[in-house]
């Protein structure tokens, strides 16, 4: 039998398993779309912008560890799902995006609603594929799944002009993975580079493990945990690491980088070997690498990308491979060899990490009505048992939800990491919503960032999606407005809402449950309010403190042991006396 080109693309999405495709039909997918109606493989989410389709893909495939599947026609189609496209590849997530193109007699001319998908992007994809020909459609969506999910996970476009939708062939869509010979992964580590690792981490006095989002992506979180209580080094994460270990043992030693915590930082920056595990030394947790370096250390280097292993700081041994097979076989080889950490300088280490953890950097002044937005998110995480998955958009309302909400399980933690995408917060909630049904959804947000997609509010009403917008209002750009704060003399430039909408009345238009909440004894009553609205959208308006900020804070150009500290901290400043280890002062003229 044989099939249309849109027939033969349906069938092949069916056949890799696809659930849920995210999208908005437009004249170059109306084949597509035809097929979708007739054939009826799977379920079709109409959203209202192309960027909350490819977001809404994105989250689906963090929650879900499968490839998340959006489909955008031509033109402005595809250029609205560059944001989205991009956000998944800085996060590295796996997720195939279906373009329209006009047909392929017209590309290059200037057609109506033509662009160059391919060359717009490529700076921002695994790959991507022009299909020109309906016999090699099959084979090409193989493919792009197989590239979108192995190795370093990121996204694959896939542009199909009209007239190969239109085209007839017969279907066969291939049972096995495609060899593809420019693209080999390498998901086994070197065996005498793991032996040097288990050997140079055993050595150690001051060790720490530094995970990031590899090891969420790479489902490596027991092997994580394993190596962890095996050595009894403290720990560390990234923000899109979190989850990955438990926050509640106390190994774990908090997030680090920019809004790191004070303990985490600093063991970091004294630490003198470091065993990095699917994490890339991104400027936001070093911001400057020779700073890094003043502190003799050895670096240990795990990660399945070899271009982000030594790109931004030097490393000692590195390690290319799938981090859970490499953390597996590290694990075996410390068994092996009965290894273990000197116990004494251990002791030592722990002791100056207790000692910084006891100054307790996430401590806020919580007196009065005034609703502090740290409350509402430490409210959250009571009142979910710190069970929920927690989408948030960016901005200090997404450092708050790092800092004050303890996750305990990978996947369970959404955000734009790499990018920095304002809006991806509700169209998160969706596909996360619709990968675990079962679970409870909370979306994050500020009153500036939940404007970006607010149009997703119909989405959710379409398809009955359950979620919970927490929006901790505090009518500024709230990260922009500290940085103005501290170093801009105060000079609040653009940050400033006098013409927010009543976001109540906002969600209540939409068909949803809107509650405003203006004091800091409502806060839980209303946040259980939420949880019991199982079958409605509940969007809860949180007014908070104005000029809250994200403490503590690693400036531009400022060492992880440089600081911007809480006010507590700077009134009862402390010198570590333990193993030589500073505790250099903040830089006073950072502070207002």
């Amino acid at each position: 039998m044989q099939l249309s080109g849109a027939q033969i693309l349906v069938q092949s999405l069916k056949a890799e398993g696809v659930d849920y495709v995210f999208g908005y039909p437009g004249g170059a997918v109306l084949e597509i779309y035809d097929a979708l109606f007739q054939l009826n493989k799977f379920k079709h989410i109409l959203v209202r912008h192309e960027q909350a389709a490819v977001h809404a893909a994105d989250a689906y495939a963090r929650t879900s560890g499968k490839v998340g599947v959006a489909l955008v026609t031509s033109g402005p189609g595809v250029t609205n799902a560059v944001t989205g496209i991009a956000t998944a590849y800085s996060d590295s997530v796996p997720i195939v995006v279906i373009s329209g193109q006009v047909g392929t007699p017209a590309i290059g001319s200037d057609a109506f609603q033509e662009v160059d998908t391919v060359g717009i992007t490529r700076p921002c994809v695994k790959h991507n594929f022009l299909v020109t020909d309906i016999n090699d459609l099959a084979t090409t969506i193989k493919k792009a799944f197989q590239i979108a999910a192995s190795g370093r996970p990121g996204p694959v476009v896939v542009d199909i002009p009209k007239d190969v939708t239109q085209a007839m062939a017969k279907f066969s869509y291939p049972q096995e993975d495609i060899f593809i010979r420019s693209y080999q992964p390498v998901t086994q580590g070197h065996t005498g580079q793991i032996k040097k690792a288990v050997q140079m981490f055993a050595s150690a006095k001051r060790p720490i493990v530094y995970f990031g989002g590899g090891i969420v992506l790479g489902n490596a979180h027991q092997e994580l945990i394993d190596f962890v209580k095996l050595t009894g080094a403290p720990c560390t994460g990234t923000l899109m690491g979190l989850g990955a270990y438990p926050s509640s043992d106390r190994q774990f030693v908090g997030m680090l980088g920019m809004h790191g915590t004070y303990e985490a930082n600093l063991a970091m920056q004294n630490a003198d070997v470091v065993l990095a595990v699917g994490a890339r030394f991104d400027d936001r947790v070093v911001s400057v690498p020779s700073k890094f370096f003043e502190k003799a250390k050895k670096i240990i280097h795990v990660d399945i990308d070899p271009s982000s292993i030594a790109k931004r700081v030097k490393v000692d041994v590195p390690i290319v491979g799938d981090v859970k097979n490499v953390l597996a076989e590290m694990i075996g080889l410390w068994k092996k060899q009965e290894l273990h950490l000197n116990e004494t300088a251990l002791e030592k280490w722990w002791q100056t990490v207790e000692n910084w953890r006891s100054r307790d950097c996430l401590w806020f002044e919580d007196d009065g009505e005034l609703i502090k937005p740290q409350y509402v998110v430490q409210k959250l995480a009571e009142v979910t048992n710190n069970s929920a998955i927690i989408t948030s958009d960016v901005g200090q309302h997404q450092m708050f939800a790092a800092q004050y909400y303890p996750f305990e399980r990978p996947r369970q933690w959404l955000n734009s990491g790499g990018l920095g995408t304002m809006g991806v917060g509700i169209p998160y909630a969706m596909g996360a919503k619709l990968a675990a049904p079962d679970q409870d959804v909370f979306c994050i947000t500020g009153e500036g960032s939940v404007q970006m997609n607010i149009q997703e509010l119909s989405t959710c009403f379409q398809y009955k999606l359950p979620i919970n917008i927490v929006t901790l209002n505090n009518g500024y750009l709230g990260m922009v407005r500290q940085w103005q704060e501290l170093y801009y003399s105060n000079r609040e430039s653009e940050t400033y809402f006098d013409s927010l909408p009543d976001f109540v009345k906002l969600a209540e238009a939409y068909g949803h449950v809107g509650i405003r909440v203006h004091n800091k004894s409502d806060v839980e009553g209303a946040l259980l309010e939420a949880l019991k609205q199982k079958d409605r959208l509940v969007f809860l308006d949180f007014i908070t403190d104005k000029k809250q900020n994200v403490f503590p804070m690693v400036g531009n150009g400022k060492g992880l042991d440089e600081m911007v500290l809480p006010l507590h901290m700077r009134q009862t400043p402390q010198d570590s006396d333990v193993n030589d280890v500073t505790d250099r002062d903040y830089d006073t003229r950072s502070v207002p």
